[in-house]
Order: structure tokens, then C-alpha cells, then sequence
């Protein structure tokens, strides 16, 4: 916008100036014609005075310019000059100007008492000209400075409308990655501070409908404790044991994701987290190895040296890492290897989860769908998490021939 606003002034500068400094151009050099054939003319009647008298010579070696004096019997006097057409025309008595070679002349006639003489001055373009051309430097000199004065005016007053409107576009932008404490600076011209107020209003509106989901949903499932209660003392009513004792593992399954969805609903309503991803990536593998032990899998583990600080928290990471690993012991049989590595990029950490399986299904990236009898929320979980982030997940074949899972995630 800066550039095209420069554009736009420098051309109408540019039209305006031509408009006024050509007309203001030719002027000068109309004047500078007109000075000089004027000056002209005064020699040639200076010397007409004494056309007749014996003074005729004195008068003609007195000019200081180029004179010629046609006498009535063919004689000249002065600069040798030819008699030209234009001479003989002044000879009837009247006084000419025309062109001539190098410049122009002035021929004015004079009677005395032999007939008609013609006295001829010449003006060299040189003089005709003569600061003409300081006069039209000085001229492209103000319009270039004219020009170049409008470009920075325009390109100040572009940069004060563009950039709150770059701002804007950056708290957008802030808003679109999760950032909802992000607002914007009203400032620039009115409209644009309106859109900035409409902004701010938009992003509070946003924040409040979240935080409003979020404990409604925290709400819900306070309420599902009561159930559960009854749930419980109807298990522990139970006689046979072994029933009472798996129905009974269930309903604490139950409850702890009821748990975990209230914790969940909160911890997101508290704002963005950050966690050590090497920390809770090593621990949550060394969990998953025991299962992994016992069904005979290699598990080839890869890890940076150091902390790796990412932008998600460390439950949210490790309910990832649970559903990837989950996952990679659903759908591929007992023996099937397995890799976990987590990589450092400058901006970014990407952790990749693979395995030697049958393959990928692409129904596993649906919400709610699966191709391996489950109801398809591990890979949600972790695009969820992913994005919440800042970043992606994307799921491709491994080289050993099963599924890659790749899950890039913002570094705090």
C-alpha cells in the first residue's frame, strides 16, 4: 500500500508540475527572445539617426554588436552581410525581423536624402537564448524536488495508515494460533481505530463464549459424579465378586475421565501452557515399554540431550503421546516395532511416532471414525494438541512399511 500511494502521488505530481512548469518554460524563453530582439532593435535605431549625416560611420563602430548599413547607392557599411530578401523588402520602408543563419536579424529602415537605407543588426541564437537553459535547470531542479518532497509525504502518511493495519493483521493472526489475551492498539485514521475497537470486542466476545463452554462443560460433568455414586453403591451390592470387581474397575475408568475432562475443560480456560517435551516423552515411553516388553516389540527411542520447552502443557502432551503409542498397540499385531523420536528445530520440535505394521488408514485422521473398531479419538487427541500449539499432524507410510505419525509442536 506504501508503494502504490508513493506512485499515485509522484504521477500527479508529476501531471500537475508538467502542467504548470512546460507553459512556465516556454515563457522564459519567449522573454528571453523577445529581451534580446528588443535590444536589437534599439541598436538598429540608434544608428537609423544618423543615416544621412557624416556621423553614419562613428554611429555604426559605437554598437557593440554586428551592424550592417545598406545604403541607398549599394554601398555598405560595417559587418559585410548579403543583401537578402528580407533586406530588400525593409528597402520599401518597412522595418522586418527574420531568420537567418546562426540566429535571427533585425532590419529597420531609415530615409535620408539619397533614398531609403536599411540597417541590419544580428542576434546570434546565443544571445537569444541566453539563460534560457540555467533557467530551465533551475525549473526540472524545483519540480524533481517537488516530486520527491510528495513521495515522502505520501510514504509518512502510508506508513501511518498501514501500520496499525499491520497490527491488526499480526493480532489476527494471534488470535487464529490461541493467543486470546491478544489486542489490538487503536490507532491511524478513524476507521482503522474503529476496526481495531471491533477487534478488541471481537476477541473479549470469544474469550467469554470459550470460558462460558469451558465451565459449562466442567458443569456437566460435576453432575455425572452424582450418577456415578448410585453407580458405585449398586456395584458394591453386587454378589458375585469377580463381577462387582469388573464392574467396578469400569465405573473408576469412568471416573477418572470424568476427572480428566473436568481438569481439562479448566486448565484450558487458564490460558497456555509450556512443558519440557524430552521430560514427559522419555517418562510416558518408559511406560508404554513394559506393555511393549511384554507383546516382544522393539522400541527404538530417540531424544535430545537437553530440555526441549514446547507450547503445550505437560498432561496435554502426555494424553498425546498415550493416544500415539495407544494407538501403535491397537492396530498393529504383538511383535511389530515401534520408533519414538523427538527433534529440535528452530522454531519448531517435531515428535514422530512410527511403527512396522500393516499400514495406515486414512479413516483414522476422522473424528469418530476408525478402521480398527475404536472410536477413533486417539489421532483427534493429538491433532488437537498439535494445533492448540501452534502447530500440525500429519500421518504418512514408514519406511518400515507401517504408519508415521508426526506431530509438530510451537517451542516456548
Amino acid at each position: 500500500m506504501r508503494r502504490w500511494l508513493a506512485l499515485l502521488v509522484a504521477a500527479t505530481t508529476s501531471v500537475v508540475l508538467i502542467a504548470l512548469l512546460v507553459p512556465m518554460a516556454l515563457l522564459i524563453r519567449a522573454v528571453a527572445e523577445n529581451g534580446a530582439m528588443a535590444r536589437a532593435t534599439a541598436s538598429a535605431e540608434s544608428v537609423s539617426v544618423a543615416v544621412g549625416t557624416p556621423e553614419l560611420p562613428v554611429a555604426v563602430e559605437q554598437v557593440a554588436r554586428p551592424v550592417t548599413v545598406f545604403l541607398p547607392d549599394g554601398r555598405t557599411l560595417g559587418a559585410p552581410a548579403p543583401r537578402s530578401d528580407a533586406v530588400r523588402l525593409a528597402a520599401t520602408g518597412r522595418s522586418v525581423t527574420a531568420a537567418a543563419s546562426g540566429g535571427r536579424e533585425v532590419l529597420v529602415s531609415a530615409q535620408s536624402p539619397e533614398g531609403a537605407a536599411v540597417i541590419r543588426v544580428f542576434v546570434p541564437d546565443d544571445e537569444l537564448l541566453r539563460g534560457v537553459r540555467e533557467a530551465w535547470l533551475a525549473l526540472a531542479g524545483l519540480g524533481l524536488a517537488l516530486v520527491v518532497l510528495g513521495i515522502v509525504l505520501a510514504d509518512r502518511l502510508a506508513l501511518a495508515v498501514t501500520r496499525p493495519v499491520v497490527g491488526l493483521a499480526g493480532v489476527s493472526h494471534r488470535l487464529a494460533g490461541g493467543d486470546l489475551a491478544a489486542r489490538a492498539e487503536p490507532g491511524g485514521p478513524p476507521e482503522v481505530r474503529s476496526v481495531a475497537l471491533a477487534l478488541n470486542h471481537l476477541a473479549g466476545r470469544i474469550g467469554d463464549l470459550l470460558t462460558a463452554e469451558r465451565e459449562s462443560v466442567a458443569d456437566l460433568s460435576h453432575r455425572l459424579r452424582t450418577p456415578l455414586t448410585g453407580l458405585r453403591l449398586d456395584v458394591e451390592a453386587l454378589r458375585d465378586p469377580e463381577e462387582a470387581a469388573r464392574v467396578g474397575a469400569r465405573v473408576d475408568a469412568l471416573e477418572r475421565a470424568v476427572s480428566a475432562v473436568i481438569t481439562d475443560a479448566r486448565r484450558r480456560s487458564a490460558g497456555r501452557e509450556t512443558c519440557d517435551a524430552t521430560g514427559v516423552v522419555r517418562e510416558r515411553v518408559r511406560f508404554w515399554s513394559v506393555l511393549a516388553e511384554d507383546q516382544g516389540r522393539d522400541v527404538s527411542v530417540s531424544l535430545p540431550p537437553g530440555e526441549l520447552p514446547v507450547a503445550v502443557g505437560g498432561e496435554e502432551l502426555a494424553a498425546c503421546v498415550d493416544a500415539l503409542l495407544g494407538n501403535v498397540f491397537a492396530h498393529t499385531p504383538e511383535g511389530a516395532s515401534l520408533s519414538v523420536r523427538l527433534a529440535p528445530h528452530p522454531s519448531r520440535a517435531v515428535l514422530t511416532v512410527s511403527d512396522s505394521g500393516p499400514g495406515f488408514d486414512a479413516s483414522l485422521l476422522e473424528r469418530g471414525s476408525s478402521g480398527g473398531g475404536s472410536t477413533g479419538l486417539g489421532l483427534d487427541i493429538a491433532r488437537r494438541t498439535a494445533e492448540s500449539s501452534g502447530g500440525h499432524l500429519s500421518v504418512t507410510s514408514s519406511p518400515a512399511g507401517g504408519a508415521s505419525v508426526e506431530v509438530v509442536l510451537t517451542r516456548a
